[in-house]
């Protein structure tokens, strides 16, 4: 799969997993393996115990400068490297983040090939790579109408069309670009979504379409390529590897997870969220929980603080707490398929399953 100038082997795409899901060790790992490894630009502040954030406040990370710590994204590309050499090395960057802009560069900066940008519409995205013509950029997209109005607006604005999109359904995990409703309604599996997003790549040229959300073995990757898909995005499947950034006590809460545990939440960010319902969603929904207090300032529709209020919990508070091991107060974020995860492999044995059978070591 050609995504720009670059040459995945495997069309396989790790998705990009914050905070700290998907780093260095685990998006190193699969580049090495032949997919496109993924790093998360998300929380980097919490980087090997925040040595890399400016300032820290009740030992998170303070305001977005420090949460998206540009020191700790250029080592964890660096780290990452080392792992995986010149191979295609991607980075994630949320647009509903503060401070989307400065990360985008600093991504560039630190040496990544390619940014895949979601959570909302990356309709400035070339505004802030316009310097680094090598950088591939792939929106995250949930209809052909939002394709439309990249492709037009990137034109109109910058000349450019996407290298590749990826067309994330509503079982993915995490943010979902649709409404409770939506999420179970027939016509927006993603399976339905592909066709009018490639009738929509024509009307522009030719890239590649993605297909993300509920894809979990090699059975799911060929159905989803008969459709026309070019490739897929694989987030939950890779949390279940030795390599994964995630604490242990992430990857045991998904092996234990049954598939009645994994359900929409409500998320300061404004969208649905799906996740694992643990004793942090429990006391959200007795409204037991912690007062809410904004450190570190971390996405724009929260309004400092104000979602996370409303919803009962601070996203990158509870997003950390996941990553470093916190079972009690964390936020862990799953694909609708999480609980299929029984067992941690390494990404080379997992990427051998995808390609060639689950039978296959």
């Amino acid at each position: 799969m050609k995504i720009g100038q670059y040459t995945i082997k495997f069309p396989i795409v790790q998705g990009g997993m914050g905070i700290g899901i998907s780093w260095d060790r685990l998006a190193g790992a699969v580049s090495i393996e032949g997919g496109l490894g993924v790093i998360s630009a998300i929380g980097t502040g919490y980087y090997q115990n925040m040595q890399f954030a400016e300032k820290v406040v009740d030992s998170r990370p303070y305001d977005a400068k420090s949460l998206y710590s540009f020191e700790a994204l250029k080592t964890i590309i660096k780290n990452a490297r080392k792992i995986c050499g010149q191979k295609p090395l991607g980075v994630n960057v949320m647009c509903a983040i503060n401070d989307y802009g400065r990360v985008v560069v600093d991504a560039c900066k630190s040496g990544t090939d390619i940014i895949i940008s979601g959570a909302g519409l990356p309709t400035n995205l070339p505004e802030f790579t316009e310097n680094y013509p090598r950088v591939a950029l792939v929106p995250i997209v949930s209809s052909a109408k939002a394709l439309r109005i990249i492709c037009k607006r990137w034109m109109q604005r910058y000349s450019r069309l996407p290298d590749a999109v990826v067309l994330e359904g509503p079982l993915s995990g995490g943010h979902q670009g649709f409404t409770y409703e939506q999420c179970a309604m027939e016509e927006y599996r993603l399976e339905n979504l592909i066709r009018p997003v490639k009738d929509e790549i024509r009307e522009w040229g030719n890239f590649p379409l993605i297909a993300a959300g509920g894809i979990w073995d090699k059975d799911d990757i060929e159905k989803i390529m008969a459709l026309g898909a070019d490739g897929v995005q694989m987030g939950t499947r890779f949390i279940g590897t030795c390599e994964c950034d995630a604490s242990e006590v992430f990857k045991q809460v998904l092996i234990r997870a049954g598939r009645e545990d994994i359900e929409l939440l409500k998320s300061p960010v404004g969208y649905p969220a799906r996740g694992v319902r643990t004793s942090l969603i429990n006391c959200v929904d007795r409204k037991e929980g912690a007062p809410v207090k904004c450190i570190s300032n971390c996405v724009t529709p929260c309004k400092r603080g104000k979602g996370a209020k409303e919803a009962g919990y601070c996203i990158a508070n509870c997003l950390g707490d996941a990553w470093a091991g916190d079972e009690e107060h964390g936020l862990f974020f799953t694909g609708a398929n999480g609980y299929k995860l029984k067992e941690i492999i390494s990404v080379k044995e997992l990427i051998s399953k995808l390609i060639y059978g689950e039978n296959r070591k």
